[in-house]
């Protein structure tokens, strides 16, 4: 019998036997000390899925020679870098796949010396094949282990970003480390200027609710957790107290559960360009929804500005006092006599411009005040203003 039909028949006896010795390994593997503490699920799974992919590899090497190995499993190198990620260390990660090594090169040989005839020179030769086998991929293991490891954050206010970005981004992962309830009711915050951080946590100890915090550059990212929704009156008062000076806030709307965490994030991470150019240091998403949209929206926002103010400018001021009329008018709330008393003219007067800007647009305030307004408080906020707006 020719030395490669023996080899395949090993490897079909291995594979027969394959549930009995993936069962062993795990259990072989389990035995090698942890120095971590409840590992991730993530990492705990991974090492299931590897180890099966490692007795692949090492009985798929049975067949072959010294010169043409296997394929290194993908899924190896991935759980390397979910070891690195989670803090298993890499001696850990080698003696488990030595272990595994070491287990299976027992069934091999059990198995020669049932089915036989591979023996003497020829055994030698196939416990070589699985030495190279495992060098090779120690190697590329412990490779893959410390390019994530130089790459993972050091400390652990960066180890906090990166998952916090990770669990924003839709991963599942476990949040049990995190100190914060993601089942809760959450109102996202994004915060910049000096202080912003101690602005934060003040907010959230005048709140009453547990705070998540991420800082971010010259500011941060936060949510306030607590069982019910924050009553809109108290926020406004603690609010008001004051923020330190040059400290913008933006506050999204309360949610709930992890989507809603994630959606109350994205609310005042789309507000907080408007608190940069606002007159008050904080904004609420529910209050500049509809501007915050426009403002990542290019295309709309340079159609607004030519549809409704570019034609306002060929006057001899080039528009100011059509612009001035109109924000007196949207601020009042379209009340002609109020936005007469804000420009400290008179009602005819105002309603005299009102016409004359109707007929520049070619259409009616009524119809169109909401697109008006919109483009009038565009001009105030340039459209690059959002894209500086914390990008991850």
């Amino acid at each position: 019998m020719r030395i490669e039909e023996i080899r395949s028949g090993l490897a079909n006896r291995l594979r027969a036997r394959r549930a009995e010795i993936e069962a062993a390994t795990l259990t072989r593997v389990g035995s090698v000390p942890d120095p971590v503490e409840n590992p991730d699920p993530e990492y705990t799974e991974g090492i299931r899925l590897a180890v099966s992919a490692a007795l692949d590899y090492g009985i798929d090497a049975v067949e072959r020679s010294e010169d043409h190995p296997p394929p290194m499993p993908t899924v190896l190198l991935s759980q390397a870098r979910l070891a690195a990620r989670y803090g298993i260390k890499l001696d850990t990660v080698l003696r488990r796949y030595l272990a595994g090594y070491t287990l299976l090169g027992d069934f091999l040989i059990e198995e020669s010396e049932r089915g036989g005839p591979l023996q003497g020179t020829a055994l030698k030769r196939l416990l070589r094949v699985q030495a190279a086998l495992l060098d090779r991929l120690i190697a590329a293991v412990s490779e893959e282990y410390v390019r994530e490891e130089r790459a993972r954050p050091g400390s652990a206010e960066q180890r906090l970003a990166q998952r916090v970005e990770r669990l924003l981004e839709g991963e599942r992962l476990d949040t049990s480390e995190l100190a914060y309830d993601f089942e809760a009711t959450h109102q996202g915050a994004v915060a910049h200027g000096p202080g912003a951080a101690e602005a934060l946590r003040e907010l959230a100890s005048g709140l009453d609710r547990r705070l998540l915090m991420v800082p971010r550059g010259e500011g941060a990212w936060a949510w306030l957790g607590g069982r019910h929704p924050l009553d809109p009156e108290k926020l406004e008062r603690v609010l008001c107290k004051g923020l330190p000076a040059r400290v913008c806030l933006a506050i999204g709307e309360p949610a709930e559960g992890l989507s809603g965490w994630q959606l109350t994030h994205r609310q005042a991470k789309a507000a907080l360009p408007i608190a940069l150019r606002s007159a008050s240091p904080f904004v609420r998403y529910a209050e500049v929804a509809l501007l915050a949209s426009l403002l990542q929206d290019d295309l709309l926002a340079t159609s607004l500005r030519e549809i409704y103010l570019a034609p306002l400018e060929g006057e001899r001021d080039g528009g100011e006092l059509a612009r001035e009329t109109l924000r007196a008018y949207f601020s009042s709330g379209r009340n002609v006599s109020s936005a007469a008393a804000a420009l400290g003219v008179s009602r005819q007067t105002v309603a005299s411009r009102l016409r004359a800007i109707e007929e520049k647009l070619g259409c009616t305030l009524e119809g169109r005040a909401a697109e008006i307004e919109a483009a009038i408080r565009l001009e105030e906020m340039p459209v690059g203003v959002a894209r500086s707006a914390f990008t991850p």
